[in-house]
């Protein structure tokens, strides 16, 4: 027998000839099943159960078997959850077989002519970066001659370098991670090329200042970029030891500085002037010629591939197939193997949203409004990279290796100005230890036409004398008299006149002028055609001492950078750091024991090798322990720690030239020690394969 409270669900029924209406078809006494029924409150209930407890009430679709609405809610939720987990799942497996599968890619594509290719364009982008941090250095002394600086400025110039490398170190090390590690440092060796050129011809200390602060912050993206670019096309076992020779070219950009500004600053004369309002000296020259390594870099990148690395975690897999192509390709041929056929015809790519809003606004609004969208969701985007460095999984390697940069930069670059500046003030005391005293001394009717250098003439009187056509270096004339003398053609350096008596007297052509007569009392004195311009005076700042120290640094780390490179990959990157880092501490103790020039410089060079090591060492496991997606932004966020550290040191450092050596290699030894012990708490990732 039919149920009679069963549900038909079909348009209709017949029964022995007749139809009888569904429920929902009878008009407007009809009802629906599901549909039309009047809503109903929640906490309603039917006859049949009314007065029993709500969690004793029994649904009406029960007694069919049809299952409560909260029941299918929740199973539909908690389908959705298995569904995401299983997805959350598969992504996780997917990336971390990515690492593996790449791994096996560039084993297969091989090291050949398209990494050495790299390695040499890379390598001049390296280089410009180590010439960058010479060129104001070298240039400075004949600097401040053209533009009347004062001591101030002269630091202020100084450290501007340091300032622009420490901004564009940030910038473009987390731009790298988002638009590319080859279109980032193109972008950056450009800025850098740009003022590097306008700068040699800026006339004024603040469009020089502004320049050399832009090409700075173009240039310090080469140091971050390069290390991420490079590495992500090495294989494992290959990695640190091309990472080390890689290094290299850092200490070239090192000599290539100190030679040119040898062979082209002391040629004062080099240059050209269009008036009194343009010139364009020696150092002029040597700033124009420091440009060229990023020039050629920027040219030699033009015709190279993004990192496949990089394509593949933003999902661009079919460009990052054909640069793997093409790298396999290139490196058979070379080989004399061109049959071989790359045989990757899949690659796993990690899933990412992070351009998803940036394509969603790419609709709407103006143009205007929709690039400002970009610029500000890549901003966003960059931060968001860069506080994720802090995540569990990474702080506390991150905390050590921040340490050991810094520890090891407040060393490096402190004693880098340290040293030149110590051999200075060695030389000086040598030659102030020579000076010439001249006490009471008369002199009359005398013509002075030759050199005065290193002297002290103290209460002398001068009669009807002349000074004409001569240098006067490092001279003092304290009380004394001069009357009815002549001066002409005049340059002079570190030349005062003290509480000195002068009558009836005639300077003619000269640069001595009203700063150089200290409580002097002049009497029918005259001053006629003086000589304008600090770019006039004449000073020998250039001496090629100087040029030795710092190219003698320079060729010393080449015994380093070998040595690491070549124990790189055996005993592995923890024992490079930290027995470098020990080993330069000792260097700098033994500075204490330092009372000559030459042993100055000796100690500098076996300083410079060791840190050398250590460098190579910090700079590989830093591309190691960060995965892709973060590796440009940390490495550009410790080297920006390294420039603070740069600015900091010098500053601390050179104050205490003349005072005291026992401070500045005090805490040089302290930060080295430190910095040393503490990095056996990093990851060794010798055998580790890049995430």
């Amino acid at each position: 027998m039919d149920d009679p409270y069963q549900n038909n669900v079909s348009q209709g029924t017949e029964i022995v000839g007749e139809t009888y209406p569904t429920y929902g078809e009878g008009g407007q006494d009809g009802y629906s099943y599901q549909t039309d029924y009047p809503p109903q409150e929640e906490d309603a209930a039917s006859d049949d159960t009314e007065g029993h407890d709500e969690d004793d009430q029994m649904y009406e679709g029960e007694y069919q078997g049809i299952p409560h609405p909260d029941e299918i809610k929740a199973a539909q939720r908690a389908a959705r959850l298995e569904a995401r987990r299983k997805a959350r799942a598969a992504a996780e497996e997917e990336e971390e077989q990515l690492p593996e599968q790449y791994e096996s890619i560039m084993e297969d594509c091989g090291h050949g002519r398209f990494q050495w290719t790299l390695f040499t364009v890379l390598g001049l982008a390296l280089l410009a970066d180590g010439v960058e941090c010479f060129v104001v250095s070298f240039a400075l002394p004949s600097a401040e001659k053209d533009m009347c600086l004062s001591n101030a400025s002269r630091g202020l110039l100084g450290l501007i370098v340091y300032v622009g490398m420490m901004t564009g170190s940030f910038v473009w090390g987390g731009l790298a991670d988002k638009l590319g590690r080859r279109q980032c440092l193109l972008y950056a060796l450009a800025i850098n090329c740009v003022f590097s050129f306008l700068s040699s011809f800026a006339q004024g200390y603040g469009f020089f200042l502004f320049f050399r602060l832009c090409s700075g912050i173009g240039i310090g993206g080469s140091v971050p970029i390069v290390y991420t670019y490079y590495a992500e096309f090495l294989q494992m076992d290959k990695r640190g030891e091309h990472l080390s020779w890689l290094c290299l070219f850092w200490m070239l950009g090192g000599l290539y500085a100190s030679f040119t500004a040898w062979g082209i600053i002391p040629h004062y004369g080099w240059g050209f002037s269009m008036g009194t309002e343009f010139q364009f000296h020696s150092w002029r020259v040597f700033v124009l010629v420091c440009f060229l390594p990023s020039v050629v870099a920027l040219a030699g990148l033009v015709f190279m591939p993004e990192s496949p690395r990089f394509l593949l975690e933003t999902a661009r897999h079919d460009e990052a197939w054909m640069i793997l192509r093409q790298v396999h390709d290139t490196n058979w041929k070379a080989k004399g193997e061109p049959e071989r056929v790359f045989t990757v015809s899949q690659i796993k790519t990690p899933h990412t949203q992070d351009d998803e809003f940036i394509e969603i606004q790419s609709e709407t609004g103006t143009a205007f409004q929709r690039f400002m969208v970009r610029q500000m969701t890549l901003v966003k985007q960059v931060m968001k990279n860069v506080l994720s460095l802090a995540a569990p999984e990474l702080r506390l390697h991150g905390l050590f290796i921040t340490i050991v940069w810094f520890t090891m930069a407040f060393s490096y670059y402190g004693l880098s100005v340290w040293f030149p500046d110590q051999v200075k003030y060695l030389q000086f005391e040598e030659y102030e230890s020579k000076v010439k005293l001249f006490h009471r001394e008369r002199v009359e009717r005398f013509h002075f036409n030759f050199t005065l250098e290193n002297q002290i003439h103290k209460e002398g009187e001068y009669i009807h004398d002349r000074f004409v056509e001569i240098e006067m270096k490092s001279v003092k004339f304290e009380d004394s008299l001069f009357e009815n003398c002549y001066f002409e053609d005049i340059r002079s350096t570190e030349t005062f006149f003290k509480n000195c008596t002068i009558k009836n007297t005639v300077f003619y052509n000269t640069d001595l002028w009203e700063e150089k007569f200290i409580d002097c009392r002049m009497e029918n004195t005259t001053f006629l055609h003086p000589k304008k311009g600090c770019h006039l005076n004449y000073e020998e700042e250039n001496d090629i001492v100087i040029y030795l120290v710092s190219f003698l640094g320079s060729l010393s780390v080449l015994p380093g950078n070998i040595i690491a490179g070549l124990l790189m990959d055996k005993i592995g990157r923890i024992k490079i750091i930290g027995g470098s880092m020990l080993v330069s501490a000792g260097c700098t103790f033994f500075l204490f024991l330092c009372f000559s020039q030459g042993a100055v410089i000796t100690f500098q060079c076996l300083y410079f090798m060791a840190c050398a090591s250590a460098w190579n060492g910090i700079e590989v496991i830093t591309v190691e322990i960060y995965p892709t997606s973060k590796r440009a932004t940390a490495f550009g966020v410790l080297n920006g720690i390294c420039k603070l550290a740069a600015i900091i040191s010098s500053i601390i450092f050179g104050s205490f030239i003349g005072i005291t050596k026992i401070i500045p290699i005090f805490l040089s030894f302290t930060s080295l020690v430190c910095g040393g012990l503490l990095s056996v708490k990093l990851p060794e990732t010798r055998e580790v394969i890049l995430q």
